[in-house]
């Protein structure tokens, strides 16, 4: 066998850095990383053996008051840096220089007023690290289809996740071009991250199966896994020596192996001896044998511990079922609990020798894969599915359904943005599975449609009950400095700043909070959009104002504001009246801010009033008038 080794696999420049960084670091007390340093299994196990913790929330950041964060090499929102900075804490950046150069070219665009495009995954940290260093309009996209979506009225500037396929960037760049849009291009793939694209795709090109090492979350392997997948279709993704099985290659002529830029050496190192040092012959021994790793077996429990399970299997050796794979969710489980001598179980082979001439078995694997299968029914029948959410990510949310994980990406766990997932933890949620692709490790559940199907279904129950003129209940979901944006339960209705008040409102924030309940009354209904108001006919102030302020009558009020001409004077909320300049003394006056003051409380006669209209005049010079006859 011929086994051809890329010259570009493993760690990468800034990955190299970052770890280093870490190993350094980790000499000191107290010493956390924000998210995982790098997307490595080892490595972050290493490193927290080694004392470094992983913080995976801005919250858990908050609640420190002592020690070092070290940004990882994904890189950060900048809000993270300023937290770090008001909190005192020590920081160590990390960040890769080729990603610290987008966050410094998005903020600078986004200051120009271009809207940002970002190509990329929008559940991968890095993306958003970027996002968080630009201000105003972001867009995220995965391939080219998705340029028809966006608003190209606006100048852009377009940049690329450091890890994304260059190929799909090329394409992407070329239909930007011949469409002749306003924007800026900017090529920030990482130079290594495209020379190990294409040095796999050359590999793959001429070998008999390829071999992909690299985390289960990182996504520069994964690309390098779909772009070798594409040439060679033996191709084999795995993280470590122990997921190889050598019998897939036995009549193999030519073996291509290449590393995602977060792959160890060590790691790399073990894969390409093992493949080179394996003769024939103990190649031909194992597959002798009468069962193998990934076979199903079936076998009777002889013995059970808290921590092991043992089972006759018919084999020379005995298999060994060990607490941690035997669920998912089997940290502090006592096997005793779920197992007794005598008891039939179907496992799956993990090891057929671990090297102590025991045969390791897994359960929950095997339960995995008829998970899949339910899986794989649910998404090609559109079911919904519940399950208790297993665990919250920096992405999304993590569910189980029989030991099978589906991830909810943050974009489809709702119908709107939320910062914070921590709520859902062990929380119950419905779900349909809206991509299935187990070979790729891929299966996406999505809460979205689901919420957004039930809202349109609240909206047409709505909007067949309400019509104009009638009044409802509501919450206010959104408070801006021209509205407030109420919640009617299927829709939401503007409450424009000139309809909360029969009076004069300043500033929305002041009268209203997220959150607070209001009746309004429904005045308009175009489309979807729904307008209301505050201005209740039955409480409008002008269908008393006639009594109140008839001609001759001696009103207060209060200067609500001045123009040159004259003053307008709040009698009531609702009702302002003019007090022209010329009856705002008897002695000439050129401005009422001469002499009156926004505030200021009057006294002044009513001289002129128009109901139909709605003007009252003012005069405070006939008062004064008044007075001097009196004194004569």
């Amino acid at each position: 066998m011929e086994v051809i080794m890329a010259k570009t696999a493993g760690f990468c420049f800034g990955v190299k850095r970052a770890v280093d960084t870490v190993y350094q670091e980790a000499k000191k007390e107290h010493v956390y990383t924000y998210g995982p340093i790098i997307h490595n299994e080892h490595v972050v196990s290493d490193l927290e053996k080694k004392g470094v913790k992983v913080l995976h929330s801005r919250e858990e950041l908050e609640q420190l008051q002592e020690g070092t964060i070290i940004i990882r090499s994904h890189g950060v929102p900048k809000e993270i840096y300023d937290l770090i900075e008001e909190k005192g804490l020590s920081l160590v950046d990390a960040t890769c220089p080729f990603v610290r150069k987008i966050h410094r070219i998005v903020e600078k665009a986004g200051g120009a007023g271009k809207q940002i495009i970002i190509t990329g995954s929008e559940e991968h940290p890095e993306v958003e690290g970027i996002r968080g260093w630009c201000s105003g309009k972001v867009t995220i996209i995965s391939d080219a289809a998705q340029l028809e979506e966006i608003d190209w009225s606006q100048p852009a500037c377009l940049v690329s996740q450091t890890t994304f396929n260059y190929k799909k960037f090329k394409d992407i760049v070329e239909i930007i071009e011949k469409k002749g849009y306003d924007i800026e291009v900017c090529n920030t793939i990482c130079n290594a991250t495209e020379e190990r694209q294409l040095e796999a795709r050359s590999i793959a090109k001429n070998v008999d199966a390829m071999i992909v090492i690299g985390d289960k979350h990182s996504s520069n392997s994964q690309k390098l896994f779909e772009i070798s997948s594409k040439e060679c279709a033996r191709t084999i993704f795995i993280q470590t020596l122990d997921d190889l099985d050598l019998k897939l290659f036995e009549s193999t002529g030519k073996v291509g192996i290449t590393a995602g830029a977060s792959t160890p050496q060590k790691i790399i190192k073990e894969v390409h001896a093992s493949m080179t040092e394996k003769s024939f012959e103990q190649l031909l021994e194992e597959s002798l044998v009468t069962i193998h790793n990934g076979e199903v077996v079936e076998g009777t429990v002889i013995d059970v511990k808290p921590d092991e399970i043992i089972l006759n299997i018919g084999y020379k050796a005995d298999g060994i079922l060990t607490r941690s794979e035997y669920s998912n969710d089997s940290a502090n489980l006592d096997l005793t609990t779920v197992a007794k001598v005598g008891d039939t179980m179907e496992t799956k082979v993990l090891k057929v020798n671990d090297g102590e001439g025991q045969v390791l078995l897994t359960y929950k694997r095997l339960a995995a894969e008829k998970g899949n299968k339910r899986l794989e029914e649910a998404y090609e029948n559109k079911e919904v599915l519940k399950a208790p959410v297993a665990q919250v990510l920096d992405g999304g949310l993590s569910v189980l359904i029989d030991e099978a994980r589906v991830f909810i990406p943050a974009s489809l766990v709702s119908d709107s943005y939320e910062r914070d997932l921590k709520k859902y933890e062990g929380q119950e949620i419905e779900f349909v599975i809206s991509e299935f692709n187990p070979r790729k490790r891929r299966v996406i559940g999505d809460r979205k449609q689901l919420l957004v199907a039930a809202k349109k279904e609240k909206q047409k129950e709505l909007f067949a009950r309400i019509e104009i003129g009638m009044k409802i209940d509501g919450v206010v979901k959104n408070v801006t400095d021209f509205g407030a944006f109420i919640d009617l339960g299927g829709a939401d209705g503007l409450l424009h700043i000139s309809e909360m008040s029969w009076g004069r409102v300043e500033n929305p924030k002041k009268v209203f909070s997220i959150g607070d309940k209001v009746t309004v009354l429904i005045k308009d209904i175009q489309g979807e959009k729904i307008a209301l108001s505050l201005k209740f006919p039955e409480e409008n102030p002008w269908l008393t104002a006639e009594d109140k302020y008839k001609v001759g009558n001696n009103v207060t009020g209060r200067v609500a504001r001045m123009t040159d001409f004259g003053a307008f004077i709040e009698l009531e909320s609702g009702i302002d009246a003019l007090l022209h300049v010329s009856q705002i003394a008897k002695e000439h006056i050129e401005k009422p801010s001469d002499v009156l003051n926004i505030g200021q409380e009057i006294t002044a006669k009513v001289v002129d009033f128009k109901k139909d209209e709605r003007k009252i005049s003012l005069s405070m010079k006939a008062l004064l008038n008044e007075d001097d006859k009196a004194e004569e």
